[in-house]
């Protein structure tokens, strides 16, 4: 790999005695530059709500910062205008950047069926690099970036296995997982989504690593429905399948809304049908209170690897959860 692709800020050592701050974001960049040199990589997180007082996520998106501030209260989910001014001079300070390349966010717990999309139309992407495979990013128009920094070691942990294997990504979102298992030798790759940008979306990152088309295919379409047509048409079988669906969605190209609580049993059952006897499927999800349906330890073998999963980066090692499901 190239280690020459990307430019990672180095910044002086040293304390500031009135920053706790500073000194924290400090701190965690030096470590985690050295990880990020080494593997190519230009996107990670130098800030998990480490400290009480700063509720906030600060993710490194090749020299420019998406901050994200945890609020719990719907009637005040900004935050202070102190807080943001302290953060902004911090990240000038250290990396001698500008308020331009900081981008702020807002997590507020929400009602179940209010969906996150589009926020505004200035279309600002530019491309980061994880482990040499380049994605295209977005800090401006949507809330999600369009990479989840959170899954970058179960990207790697697929990616290791998949070469010369058949994948099928079902909720695909921007087809990460698939670009980085093409990159690393699959024969085919399968992205499900419903989405029209984020299929759309998929398509340029497979375009930015000068992927062919022919071998990775990107489907728009229900994810349930999908597996029903390709259990009816008898399709081809998979090495190895990915679910790493929302928690809960209700867009308006679905039937009805959907809860990964509800749904999930059904979809790994079917996922099943469609795997290869010595296959996998790599189950995630982001819900704090998700329990495993008990009627899958009779037909399959699961594993929960969430320990394997979670980015050092990531003090938060609740982020998310993952299985590794066989036969």
């Amino acid at each position: 790999m190239n280690k020459n692709l990307i430019s990672l800020p180095i910044i002086a050592d040293g304390e500031d005695k009135s920053s706790i701050i500073k000194n924290r974001i400090r701190k965690n960049y030096r470590h985690i530059r050295k990880w990020a040199k080494r593997t190519v990589s230009d996107c990670f997180r130098i800030y998990d709500r480490d400290i009480k007082e700063y509720p906030l996520a600060i993710d490194f998106y090749a020299n420019r910062f998406c901050v994200q501030f945890f609020s719990y209260d719907r009637e005040c989910d900004e935050p202070s205008l102190e807080l943001q001014e302290e953060i902004d001079q911090a990240l000038c300070s250290i990396f001698g950047t500008s308020t331009d390349h900081i981008y702020w966010r807002t997590r507020v717990r929400r009602k179940k069926t209010q969906q996150y999309e589009k926020m505004d139309e200035q279309e600002d992407f530019f491309s980061v690099h994880e482990y040499g495979a380049k994605f295209k990013v977005n800090l401006n128009d949507y809330l999600d970036t369009g990479l989840f920094l959170d899954h970058r070691e179960t990207r790697r942990l697929v990616a290791s296995i998949s070469k010369g294997k058949r994948v099928l990504n079902l909720f695909a979102y921007t087809c990460s997982f698939s670009v980085l298992a093409a990159l690393s030798g699959a024969s085919y790759t399968k992205s499900v989504d419903l989405s029209n940008t984020y299929t759309k979306w998929g398509r340029d990152n497979f375009i930015l690593n000068s992927l062919p088309s022919k071998n990775n295919e990107i489907v728009r379409a229900d994810c349930l429905k999908f597996l029903d047509d390709e259990i009816y048409l008898d399709k081809k079988f998979f090495d190895i399948i990915i679910i790493d669906p929302p928690t809960i969605s209700r867009s308006k190209k679905m039937d009805q809304m959907f809860d990964i609580q509800i749904e999930h049993a059904s979809f790994i059952k079917k996922s099943l049908k469609l795997l290869t006897k010595d296959g996998i499927i790599f189950f995630s999800t982001n819900s704090r209170k998700f329990k495993l349906d008990e009627s899958l330890l009779n037909i399959c073998s699961v594993n929960e690897i969430t320990d394997k999963t979670i980015p050092s980066d990531f003090h938060n090692k609740k982020i998310h959860r993952c299985w590794k499901i066989t036969r």
